[in-house]
């Protein structure tokens, strides 16, 4: 056979592949309101940069008439491309080809791209629109899920890891993306759970839908599976590009800065007057965090659960942070099980890849009741106190009003490495509010008093003007800085500027007990 047909057949055989399993098909695939594992790699990456590989991978199945039925590529497409010019890696599975099941030579070609993403130091995305195992070839599938997880865990911290859920992940599928670091779902037409609505109404006899089981609101509002929900799939990939942007390649790099038109002496005199007099008044955490970014651009995460904590990237400078940032319109920014696990495991991703973290706080304590407690709060709460402690990048805190008891300890405290802790004047830092304090601290006063009310009242002032202010934690260097809010971005940038260079190394171990 000459050079020219037999490029004539490799062309063939690449218009083969690229049609999955067949126009039929692409076809239910789009009546069912979704994109093939090609285009939605079209949108995802930068157009024309997708390098495919193992595009002629088959499987090697041969029951149950398996030999017969072979696609080329099997059920997922694999290779690496740029997004806004920066390599990752990319895995879409093919709900065309058996379902988008997993088979032995899908998890060969997962764990393939995987491997060499941590080789060259680049993020990984994984689109997953899978039917799970492949039952035809059993164990196979178990142990290929198997090998995909061991990597997950083993390049956790290494290399930046996205899922994006556009169809079903069910059953072991699921672990995949709870390993790693980031969720996208796509509302309607995805879900997870770890068994499905039959299996659940068999058993526990609760009838109920996928959707209501495992769809991209329930794990946004109620599980805190996801991370970022969206409507439809062209907007899921473009929410991946943003993030990309703020994220290092890998733990050896520095995020990318980005060159920005807002000043950094830029002065906002609203933030002078943002924190309402009445301590007890709520007010938008989020104003104050996007009068300080550049451009008050701030990529939310997690934004429909535990909203009494917010987590999220944004710049300073051109310099991509991490914010943490109690929020006082939700349960008075009190810190509660999901709260502190929402920002616990964001911290520790913004320590393993070399962003800075800034705490805004206005916490009253913890969660009191019995159903935290039994829930478990002393653990969880611990796993946040663990992260900002454990952590060694730049961590810089701007106390906005309340910091009491346990929760100003967690909350990056200077006893927590915290490295600049500015306070506005309107902060209260304390072992507990006024109120409660003055009916402990001066109880026998209080109740041999003729008019007891108007005592307490009276007490609670003079608690009040000693320790409803920062001035008392500034004399013992707890505070660094009392600075006026409307300056904050330009301490901020001053702080992460003086910080580029810091050095911090926790003592030597294989690893840390972190309290799950």
């Amino acid at each position: 056979m000459s050079i020219e047909k037999k490029i004539i057949e490799l062309k063939n055989k690449i218009e083969i592949a690229k049609l999955g399993g067949g126009r039929e098909a692409i076809e239910k695939q789009h009546k069912r309101g979704k994109l093939t594992a090609r285009e939605r790699l079209n949108l995802l990456l930068d157009e024309e940069s997708f390098e495919e590989l193992d595009m002629f991978k088959t499987h090697s199945c041969t029951d149950f008439g398996m030999a017969e039925r072979k696609y080329l590529g099997d059920g997922v497409v694999t290779g690496y491309g740029t997004i806004h010019g920066r390599q990752v890696f990319v895995y879409s599975f093919d709900f065309t080809v058996f379902g988008g099941s997993l088979s032995k030579a899908v998890a060969e070609k997962i764990t393939k791209i995987t491997d060499l993403a941590a080789k060259t130091g680049s993020p990984i995305i994984g689109i997953n629109d899978s039917g799970g195992a492949r039952i035809q070839e059993g164990v196979d599938s178990l142990a290929g899920y198997t090998e995909i997880f061991l990597r997950n865990v083993l390049y956790s911290g290494v290399i930046p890891q996205i899922s994006a859920i556009v169809g079903p992940a069910a059953g072991g599928a699921v672990y995949s993306p709870a390993l790693t670091d980031f969720i996208f779902m796509v509302r309607k037409t995805a879900y997870m759970f770890l068994t499905g609505p039959k299996i659940v109404k068999a058993v526990t006899h609760e009838d109920v839908s996928a959707e209501d089981l495992g769809g991209a609101d329930i794990h946004a509002m109620k599980s805190g599976i996801t991370h970022f929900t969206y409507d439809d799939e062209p907007s899921l990939f473009e929410g991946i590009r943003t993030l990309i942007t703020f994220i290092p390649q890998n733990n050896a790099e520095e995020p990318p800065i980005v060159e920005t038109t807002d000043s950094p002496e830029r002065v906002e005199h609203e933030l002078n007057y943002i924190v309402p007099n009445n301590p007890n008044k709520p007010y938008d955490m989020k104003e104050i965090i996007k009068r300080v970014v550049d451009n008050g651009e701030f990529l939310e995460i997690q934004n429909l659960f535990a909203p009494n904590i917010i987590i999220g990237f944004a710049r300073l400078n051109g310099r991509s942070v991490g914010i943490v940032a109690n929020q006082p319109r939700h349960l008075a920014g009190v810190l509660d099980i999901n709260a502190s696990v929402k920002a616990a495991r964001f911290i520790r991703f913004c320590d393993a890849f070399n962003i800075p973290i800034i705490t805004f706080e206005d916490v009253p304590g913890f969660m009191p009741g019995s159903q935290q407690e039994y829930g478990g709060i002393i653990k969880h709460g611990a796993k946040l106190l663990y992260a900002y402690a454990e952590a060694t990048v730049p961590k810089i805190t701007v106390i906005t009003r309340k910091a009491y008891g346990g929760a100003y300890c967690v909350m990056n405290s200077k006893q927590l490495r915290g490295d600049i802790i500015y306070s506005w004047p309107t902060a209260e830092i304390a072992v507990m509010g006024p109120e409660g304090a003055s009916e402990i601290i001066f109880k026998k006063e209080i109740e041999a008093a003729e008019n007891p009310e108007e005592k307490l009242k009276e007490k609670i002032q003079e608690y009040r003007n000693k320790f409803a202010n920062p001035y008392v934690a500034a004399s013992k260097g707890m505070v660094d800085e009392i600075i006026e809010p409307s300056t904050t971005r330009f301490k901020l940038i001053k702080a992460l500027e003086l910080l580029k260079n810091k050095k911090e190394v926790n003592p030597y171990k294989k690893h840390g007990n972190i309290p799950l």
